[in-house]
């Protein structure tokens, strides 16, 4: 028995003989390959796909707004003349702070001097006051906001409003200030739905330390309805293909500038990311700007899948991507006349016969060894 794995032996070496075993030709199909420029024309970008919290979310509209109570009005308790005027329009000022000063209508020399001061921190939003005009106590001099907490108020379209609740997280981005989102909760809802607009208002305060919030400012909110752990999620943007055949592009772990099509069977999608069920895993390279350019690039970008293996590994491949053999250097080094491909398939079939000789002479003598020590047996027995 311990003959029998012999005969496998010349199988082995026709193996090795004929070459090692041609590149996937569903990679070959699917690979795009570019160079150095056709990558910065396309300017592409990749992210790098993992497993984190992927969020439920139902999109706003709103507008930032002063909260209502949060401002006063500086006024004059006497008659006179304004002689000084300390602020204007957008200033900042703190509590304490001298902003007007009017001088009295009563007889003295000089008239007395009264100093209105800030009552608390803020922000100068409208001003009605100027050197050398006449006041009265029922004047509005300057109008004092504390911004330092603001509202925004969304407009949540009420079919979807069904799953908000007080306290619900949402995720508030400003255009105006093209910075990270903002993270608030839904404080309370308003006392009036817009039925014009089939919405009902959710008001979200906001923290504003740095004043940069103004009254009327957009805002764009991703209301967190519901959150799931451990989800695997690409930007919306790297998912190209049909409706009934989805595929990303996912950066070559192997060949500098090239691009796998990968199918992906997709999930839920939300703020702009889609859930990926299928077809990725955690540390893949995923191309997000540029992935529909790059659906159509073809094959025609001057790099074939044969230069980059050779480029990739230092040494020269065969059209399919598959290592050349010693017998295929040797066969392509004396390779000068016009019947190279009959004198080597002339070869290969030489081989083979050859193979196919030794195997069956393997199992004649086998044959014979077997029988020999069964008659040997006997004649002891």
């Amino acid at each position: 028995m311990k003959y029998l794995f012999l005969p496998l032996l010349p199988l082995l070496f026709t193996n090795h003989l004929l070459g090692e075993e041609s590149i996937d030709p569903e990679r070959v199909a699917n690979t795009i390959i570019l160079n150095e420029l056709g990558v910065k024309n396309l300017r592409l970008e990749t992210i790098e796909t993992e497993e984190s919290t992927f969020n439920k979310t139902v999109f706003a509209i709103g507008r930032v707004k002063d909260i209502p109570g949060r401002g006063y009005v500086i006024s004059s308790r006497i008659p006179g003349r304004a002689v000084k005027v300390h602020v204007r329009i957008g200033d900042l000022v703190k509590k304490g702070e001298t902003l007007v000063e009017v001088e009295s209508r009563q007889p003295g020399n000089p008239p007395p001097i009264i100093k209105l001061q800030a009552l608390r921190d803020g922000i100068v939003t409208n001003a009605n006051v100027i050197e050398g005009m006449p006041v009265s106590p029922d004047d509005a001099l300057l109008t004092i906001s504390d911004r330092s907490f603001m509202w925004v108020t969304a407009e949540i379209p009420e079919q979807r409003a069904s799953g908000i609740k007080q306290g619900t997280a949402a995720e508030i981005s400003f255009p105006a200030l093209g910075s990270q989102p903002i993270k608030a909760t839904l404080l309370r809802f308003g006392v009036e739905a817009d039925a014009t607009a089939g919405s009902i208002h959710g008001i979200f305060e906001l923290e504003n330390s740095s004043r940069r919030l103004s009254p009327g400012m957009r805002a764009e909110l991703d209301i967190i309805v519901s959150s799931r752990e451990d989800v695997m999620s690409v930007p919306e943007e790297a998912v190209q293909g049909d409706p009934s055949s989805r595929v990303v592009y996912v950066k070559d772990f192997e060949l500098e500038n090239a691009f796998v099509k990968a199918p992906v069977v997709l999930g839920d999608s939300s703020a702009g990311w889609v859930e990926v069920i299928e077809g990725l895993f955690p540390g893949d390279e995923v191309v997000t700007r540029g992935s529909y350019a790059l659906s159509f690039v073809g094959s025609g970008n001057g790099v074939s899948l044969k230069d980059a293996l050779d480029a990739a590994h230092g040494h020269e491949h065969n059209e399919d991507g598959s290592e050349i053999t010693s017998t295929q250097k040797q066969s392509k080094a004396g390779d000068n006349t016009d019947d190279h491909s009959f004198q080597k398939g002339k070869s290969s079939k030489w081989l083979t016969y050859y193979c196919i000789f030794i195997t069956i002479a393997f199992f004649i003598t086998i044959q014979k060894l077997w029988n020999n020590r069964r008659k040997e047996e006997q004649a002891h027995a």
